[in-house]
């Protein structure tokens, strides 16, 4: 048999156990939202790094790019952090008065949007990981539990053989958003550092 490596969202089948059905339907959705807040990160430090003309070697630094903002700027430009929230401060360098009321150049503006996405996304991402490995952890932990009730809520042998594929392919599933998860979230982490 040919193993096929899925990538993207997570769907899960039915095992028609309510109380299972529904744990790995909380499972998937809060995978789905996790990875939606990780390509939203990504997606955003990339904006950044393309409009910054930064080399962005697969990594999710914008050190780099912080650094060109800042001589590019008549403005004291520095990355702010206040708790999981990250944002990028502009005051201007000129005199009192001089250039007040005046809106920030596009350039520095679009920066503020892409690093305030990014900041919200890495949030996202961060939190649906600690709620997700819970999930995960209980699901994997109660798979023989699992197997049993799929066994006992099936009619027929062909029923149970078919929920019994189900319940193994949604433990595939976990397995692989149990990785990704790990993997999502310590990038996210490694933007905060």
């Amino acid at each position: 048999a040919q193993t096929v490596r899925r990538i993207g969202r997570l769907v899960m089948r039915r095992v028609c156990v309510p109380e299972l059905d529904q744990r790995f339907l909380e499972m998937a959705e809060t995978f789905n939202k996790q990875q939606e807040g990780y390509e939203a990160m990504v997606q955003h430090i990339r904006n950044l790094q393309q409009s910054c003309d930064c080399s962005h070697d697969d990594t999710l630094a914008f050190v780099q790019c912080l650094g060109k903002i800042r001589e590019e700027q008549t403005y004291q430009v520095s990355l702010k952090m206040k708790g999981y929230d990250f944002f990028l401060s502009a005051v201007p360098v000129w005199s009192e008065g001089a250039g007040e009321g005046k809106p920030l150049p596009p350039r520095l503006q679009r920066a503020q949007n892409e690093l305030k996405g990014a900041s919200d996304s890495t949030r996202m991402t961060i939190s649906k990981g600690t709620t997700l490995q819970e999930l995960i952890g209980w699901l994997l932990r109660s798979h023989d539990k699992m197997a049993e009730q799929v066994k006992k809520t099936a009619e027929t042998y062909q029923e149970q053989g078919r929920l019994s594929e189900n319940l193994e392919e949604n433990m595939r599933e976990v397995r692989r958003a149990k990785e990704l998860s790990q993997g999502y979230r310590q990038q996210a982490t490694a933007v905060l550092t």
